[in-house]
């Protein structure tokens, strides 16, 4: 083969690679639409997506095996985690996973001052900078422009915010015409969704965080009036802040079946009923944090094995239960169950559990201190102490506990695994005083 025709083949070769380079790194187009029966619908590049998405970073492959496609994070330096040494975005599209990234705007409670012209600025300049530097990148589905910055108590008086929101989503929209703009607020407010619609037009979507109340967010937008597409951004188990109390004020945690339930139907109704205006949802949270307890809002443990709350998202999604299935807890007999105990005293305790695939199971019971903390919306919180020497014996699903010499509030915890990577976690509150 003389020179030139290896040449001739060569620059083609080339161009053929830098063309698929090209096409590989481009940054998805995402639009909203509106159909002509008045229906939303999100389109990446030309065709319809809904999503089916988890808050958090973590446990990326078990999501996809689920049949979820998208995750949603709360501050861009997320971006900067490395997964199997990629980072977070290159590893999202390297398992079809797209990604709602949130920049995170700063909430007055924590000390912003939205009449300070400097943090302002400041602020601002992030937001451009973030924007400036990640657009690009085909994982992205839209920027997520704050999460519940209006503050759990603030109504009208947030209409500073709602201008500032606008003012970013501008800065956004002149740097990346590509994707849209995204704002959450903690619940379906009336007052709310009137202050966004009177103050903040250049949002895209709205999305929205709720728990007990979640299965009739829908109903509540369109009720306030709300005529953009809307996501269900945050959903779970009932919060700390909806459940009955111990008499001493110790919120009581929603069992693991009844969590499981409530994933299950939230995202059931929420297909069905909602589909002229949701764009889709972002299950909460894919992955572990301690807020009241360390298993209240976690679907996995520390240790990594998935809750059944996976399993009940996994049937939503898919209308499959995934291979191997957590095990059931049906019930927790203990006398230690919301009463008052002395310190040191002996109290048998049991749980009633089965696994759907007959793998043996194995329990794991622990005592630890009820948190003290009263965070708001979500900050972050220290692990209470655990007290390993009040697991006096245990055997199978049976454990005999000694509660704790100091008075105080606590809570029983049992984890039951099968093996397979898979578990439930339950708990019971008690109390220690002096008699």
């Amino acid at each position: 083969m003389n020179y030139a025709k290896r040449l001739s083949i060569f620059c083609v070769g080339m161009l053929c690679v830098s063309f698929l380079t090209i096409e590989r790194s481009r940054a998805a187009e995402v639009t909203v639409k509106r159909d002509d029966q008045g229906h939303f619908a999100l389109l990446r590049d030309g065709e319809p997506y809904f999503i089916r998405g988890a808050g958090g970073s973590d446990h990326l492959p078990e999501l996809v095996k689920c049949g979820g496609n998208s995750i949603r994070t709360w501050g861009i330096e997320t971006l900067d985690k490395r997964i199997d040494n990629k980072p977070l975005l290159d590893y999202c599209e390297e398992l079809g996973i797209s990604v709602s990234v949130g920049i995170w705007i700063q909430h007055e409670r924590h000390g912003f001052d939205y009449s300070d012209p400097k943090q302002v600025a400041d602020q601002r300049e992030k937001v451009r900078e973030a924007v400036r530097r990640y657009k690009d990148h085909p994982a992205i589905l839209m920027w997520g422009l704050g999460n519940e910055m209006e503050g759990p108590e603030s109504e009208s008086g947030a209409i500073r915010i709602w201008k500032e929101l606008n003012h970013l989503a501008e800065i956004i929209k002149s740097e990346d015409p590509n994707h849209p703009v995204m704002t959450v607020i903690a619940g379906a407010s009336a007052l709310k969704i009137k202050g966004i619609m009177d103050h903040y037009p250049n949002i895209d979507v709205l999305g929205v965080n709720s728990y007990g109340a979640a299965a009739s967010v829908a109903g509540d937008v369109k009720a306030a009036g709300w005529n953009k597409p809307f996501a269900l951004t945050e959903f779970g188990p009932s919060g700390h802040w909806e459940v009955p109390q111990t008499s001493w004020g110790a919120a009581i945690e929603p069992s693991s079946r009844a969590k499981a339930a409530s994933y299950f139907v939230t995202q059931s109704i929420l297909t069905e009923d909602a589909g002229d205006i949701c764009i889709g949802s972002y299950c909460f949270l894919w992955g572990q944090k301690q807020e009241k307890t360390s298993t209240w809002y976690g679907m996995f443990l520390p240790s990594g094995e998935k809750l059944p709350q996976v399993d009940a998202m996994c049937r939503a999604w898919t209308g499959e239960w995934p291979e191997n299935r957590c095990p059931k807890v049906s019930q927790i007999d203990s006398d230690l169950t919301e009463a008052t105990f002395g310190p040191g005293e002996l109290v048998t305790s049991r749980v009633q559990a089965t696994d759907p695939d007959d793998d043996p199971l194995v329990y794991t019971w622990y005592v630890q201190a009820e948190t003290t903390e009263r965070s708001v919306g979500g900050d972050r919180e220290s692990v209470p102490p655990l007290f390993p020497n009040c697991l006096v014996r245990a055997r199978d699903g049976e454990a005999v506990i000694r509660t704790p010499d100091q008075p105080g509030n606590y809570r029983l915890f049992v984890i039951v695994r099968d093996g397979q990577g898979n578990a439930s976690a339950d708990n019971v509150c008690f109390r220690v005083a002096n008699n």
